[in-house]
């Protein structure tokens, strides 16, 4: 294997990185149900000042004819081009503490290779701990809190905040290799999974950032500001109520789940929150196809205001 260091450059910031911080991760891959690390990448973007500190080489790790840049054509003329970006930078919290953060692209290629690099970073900074966070559908209410599956070392946080345990196979993320490479060596690593409704994965669900936001909290001690995160999601579901009030069909299986969910969370010997006695999973397709017709109505009324 080539040098993981050829991977990346330092920026001359890197020098001013101090020994010891915690690592907040997460990159977009084949799926990010409630466009959960996308929302995240976008609020640490907008709220903890991040300075690049190691930029990864795309021409190494992205293949651009499935994840293609970004151009803009003004009349005649291209006036940008916007290439992915998968870098480590320096961020601060609300009271300025700072940490590392990795944000951009889920690497098509070089896997072994991207996951050495990132852990020469972490000794190379003498990380003290790495939290990373991901999404995936699953057939539970909006009208329940957001939970999450902990993985990891941290035998802490996955004894508090775990609301499910299974015992699954499953596609990975580079991350997993990351977190797996870690445990290895012992070090403090934790995953966070967000556990969205299935019928709203393909939504912008602002309760994923919310809830990313207090996980990575909760592993790190870091504090962010949320109120308006959290006015947002409320917004959103108060209107995703109102189209369910107003379809039978629809809140009966939303009725459902919730009373899946509930039996689960109370101890009810359910195998798992994905199926009810009789093993039958309310279809997305039914939830979905009514919540999109409610959200392309929300974006007509948007565009008319």
């Amino acid at each position: 294997m080539r040098e993981p260091e050829g991977l990346y450059e330092l920026t001359p910031e890197a020098d001013e990185v101090p020994r010891g911080l915690p690592l907040v991760a997460g990159l977009t891959g084949f799926a990010d149900a409630g466009a959960a690390v996308q929302q995240l990448t976008d609020y640490f973007t907008d709220t903890s000042s991040p300075v690049p500190v190691a930029v990864f080489d795309d021409d190494e790790l992205l293949d651009y004819r499935a994840r293609r840049p970004v151009i803009e054509f003004d009349e005649d003329h291209l006036a940008s081009y916007t290439p992915a970006q998968l870098v480590l930078s320096l961020a601060r919290d609300e009271i300025g503490r700072p940490f590392l953060l990795l944000t951009g692209y889920e690497p098509d290629f070089q896997w072994n290779r991207f996951a050495a690099a990132v852990l020469g970073l972490i000794d190379r900074f003498e990380v003290s701990s790495t939290t990373w966070v991901q999404a995936i559908p699953m057939p539970v209410p909006h009208t329940r809190p957001l939970q999450v599956t902990v993985g990891g070392t941290r035998q802490d946080l996955i004894d508090s905040m775990s609301a499910w345990r299974p015992t699954t196979r499953a596609p990975s993320n580079v991350l997993h290799l990351v977190e797996f490479r870690l445990a290895e060596l012992g070090r403090d690593v934790a995953e966070f999974v967000l556990l969205v409704p299935h019928y709203l994965a393909d939504t912008e669900l602002p309760a994923t950032v919310s809830k990313g936001l207090e996980s990575v909290s909760a592993a790190t001690g870091l504090l962010f500001p949320i109120d308006a995160v959290r006015d947002r999601s409320r917004d959103f579901l108060a209107r995703v109520d109102e189209q369910v009030g107003a379809n039978e069909e629809l809140a009966s299986l939303v009725r459902t789940l919730e009373q899946r969910h509930d039996a689960y969370m109370a101890g009810n010997p359910v195998r798992s929150p994905l199926t009810d006695d009789e093993g039958e999973v309310p279809s997305a397709d039914e939830l979905a196809a009514e919540l999109e017709k409610f959200l392309a109505i929300r974006r007509f009324n948007d565009d008319e205001a």
